[in-house]
Parts: structure tokens; sequence; C-alpha cells
């Protein structure tokens, strides 16, 4: 119980800090239903921040990973925004210029796929692993396979 009330307590000190620093607009004007919705949307904000950061990180520790256990130099480059996609053109000894493909919006997705196909082949595991990234929840999950399972 008092492990329930701690953790609203810094929940509700998150809101009111999120609340303070964007305010929505001319705070005396407000009602406080407004007031509630802007600490209601700024918390949201907070949470989807955090949620993006996590995944960001998982991401990078998996790329990482799999850069170490196949002998691919320049791991830390899974922790930079473009060195990512080229670290993983590296594993999946795809030739870099195919980093310009992966902007380009449409074409991304079929390069992606491909890319990670290439990563599955190179950690000795069916290449059709590469395909389930456009699977919603298994895009998560098999870089992590990919990394940390034998």
């Amino acid at each position: 119980m008092k492990a329930r009330k701690n953790i609203l307590s810094r929940v509700s000190w998150l809101l009111v800090l999120v609340a303070v620093l964007f305010p929505a607009g001319n705070v005396a004007a407000q009602d406080n239903g407004s007031r509630a919705a802007g600490a209601m949307m700024g918390g949201f904000f907070l949470i989807f921040f955090l949620l993006g950061i996590a995944i960001y990180v998982y991401m990078a520790l998996a790329l990482q990973t799999i850069a170490q256990k196949t002998n691919t130099e320049n791991g830390w480059l899974a922790w930079i925004p473009i060195g990512n996609i080229f670290l993983m053109c590296n594993i999946a000894r795809k030739p870099a210029w195919w980093i310009i493909l992966c902007l380009i919006p449409l074409v991304q997705i079929v390069i992606f796929i491909i890319l990670w196909m290439g990563i599955a082949e190179a950690r000795n595991k069916p290449s059709w692993w590469g395909i389930m990234l456009i699977v919603p929840i298994m895009n998560i999950v098999m870089p992590g396979y990919l990394a940390w399972a034998d």
C-alpha cells in the first residue's frame, strides 16, 4: 500500500512538473479543466518520450551485441543514428552506399528487411527472420533474439 502511494505521489509530481514546463497558454484565463487536460497531455508526452528512449537503448544494445558476436568492428556505431545503419550494412556484408537507400521513404522498408535478413544469416539464423521486421511486436523482439540467443 505504501509503495503504491509512493508511486502515485511521484507520478503526480511528474505531471505537475510537466504542466509547469509546458503551459497551455495564459494560465490566469484557464479554468481547472483545461489545466488538467494540459497536465495530462504533458504526462502522455513524457511517457511516450521515455518509452522511445527505452526502445532506442534496447535496439542499440542489441545491435552492438550482434556486432560483437559477428566480429564486426566499430560496434559503438550502434549508438549513433546514421552510424547504426552503416553498422547494419557492415554486419550484413552489404555496400555502404545502401545508407542512401535507407533514407528513401518507401524503399527503406525493403532495404531494412534485406539488411535484417543479412544480419540473421551472419548470426547463423534463418534469413526469414528479417521478414519478421514488418510484424508489429516481432520487430522489437527480433533484434533481441538475434543478439542474445545462442
